[in-house]
């Protein structure tokens, strides 16, 4: 008997998760599973320093659904249909334990991302699931009301009777050009999830240094994250100014990443607080130089250069601070302005604000509004997370939302 075909195009997380929950829920389907590059699933290798990042422990749609800044209404509701405890669910169903972190990630417990490629590669084969690399899919073209024609790069093309468009995001515009011809808009993609360069690379040498509580603002608006700073040879990253990219992700782009950040280093203390604590020090500590110092949680190299900052010679004595290098220090530690001048992305783990806009997708079965058998799973909706396994989250969702109802 002649077996209907699904033609999966992208082996990410998202059209993976689709391909075999497919070929497992409906086992007269034949799918295939098209990769343009060599490898499929190269971002689930590389995530999370190559742990995989593979959610987040929030077992709540509602709350869940906060991490988006695009997608966060339309997700509430498919997160009732597969949401964080189903992902943990499913993998260890099939033998791979999921740890908690103290900040909420979740990873596999062997700590190692061929953990997560393994399992899927498993399911595929289970399944009879054809996975093609080095395959390019070019266009898609209807044939009737129901079936498509798949062009591939330098190959004969085939037909389908469903096709699962799961290729991610891009940031470059062109790249959506054949969801276009399908008659689907697009909404501009931007970089989300990027690193703050600094205009004056005052902590070049501190490169690797993190504060596990800071915060971080952007000046003139309202975009506002707390969380561990990560010093970098550029600038600033860590989960407070990656939590902030994403969500200003379209205002920085508008404003060619040339923006002003104030940084407390010493969140949630205030000015007052930090004042209060510097004047005990100088009362307490009188006699001891200003380079010795416990009550505030920051690595050493980064107090001194603080002080540096703040003009204070760091042979100085605590009674020796003048209120105004007591103001200037204060300033530096819980009201710092920063000059941003341009972002870093990392190239394999980018994550894209834009793509297939959600009121042309039914998002009860990731099925194209305006294509009948035309299905849409993972970044190459206009969906984006916070940094903490979210992006997989909504990847995993989509994917598996699109295979159950086809």
């Amino acid at each position: 008997m002649h077996k209907r075909k699904l033609a999966v195009i992208g082996g990410g997380a998202a059209g993976f998760f689709a391909g075999i929950n497919a070929a497992r829920q409906y086992p007269e389907l034949k799918v295939t599973i098209f990769e343009r590059s060599r490898e499929v699933l190269s971002k689930v290798r590389i995530s999370g320093g190559g742990r995989c990042n593979v959610t987040h422990h929030c077992f709540d749609p509602a709350i869940l659904a906060k991490a988006y800044p695009r997608g966060q209404k339309e997700l509430r509701w498919a997160f009732e249909q597969f949401q964080a405890k189903d992902t943990v669910n499913w993998f260890e169903q099939r033998c791979v334990e999921l740890k908690t972190e103290s900040d909420g990630r979740m990873f596999p417990v062997t700590d190692d991302s061929k953990t997560i490629i393994r399992c899927l590669k498993s399911e595929a084969q289970k399944h009879g699931v054809e996975v093609r690399t080095k395959t390019a899919v070019t266009n898609i073209t209807p044939i009737d009301d129901n079936r498509y024609q798949v062009g591939l790069h330098g190959q004969q093309s085939m037909s389908s009777d469903a096709v699962v468009i799961a290729t991610g995001g891009s940031n470059r515009s062109n790249k959506y050009d054949w969801l276009r011809e399908l008659g689907h808009s697009i909404v501009e993609p931007v970089p989300s999830l990027f690193t703050f360069n600094f205009r004056h690379k005052i902590f070049e040498d501190l490169a690797g240094i993190s504060v596990p509580d800071a915060s971080v603002a952007i000046k003139g608006t309202n975009f506002r994250h707390e969380g561990p700073i990560l010093i970098t040879h550029w600038g600033l990253s860590g989960p407070a100014v990656l939590k902030t990219s994403a969500w200003a992700a379209r205002y920085l782009y508008q404003e060619d990443y040339r923006f002003v950040i104030k940084v407390n280093w010493l969140h949630p203390k205030t000015q007052q607080e930090v004042r209060a604590v510097i004047n005990q020090l100088r009362n307490r500590n009188a006699r001891k130089k200003i380079t010795k110092q416990d009550r505030f949680p920051l690595p050493n190299r980064l107090w001194k250069r603080f002080l540096e900052l703040t003009e204070a010679n760091n042979q100085l004595r605590w009674a020796e601070l003048s209120n105004e290098q007591v103001h200037r220090l204060v300033q530096y530690l819980t009201n710092a302005e920063y000059e941003i001048q341009g972002k870093t992305t990392y190239k394999e783990e980018f994550v894209t604000s834009g793509g297939v806009p959600l009121d042309e997708i039914d998002m009860g079965t990731m099925e194209s509004k305006l294509r009948p058998n035309l299905y849409f799973a993972g970044e190459v909706l206009n969906i984006d997370g916070i940094t903490g396994g979210y992006n997989f989250q909504s990847a995993w969702t989509t994917g598996w939302i699109a295979s159950k109802h086809l």
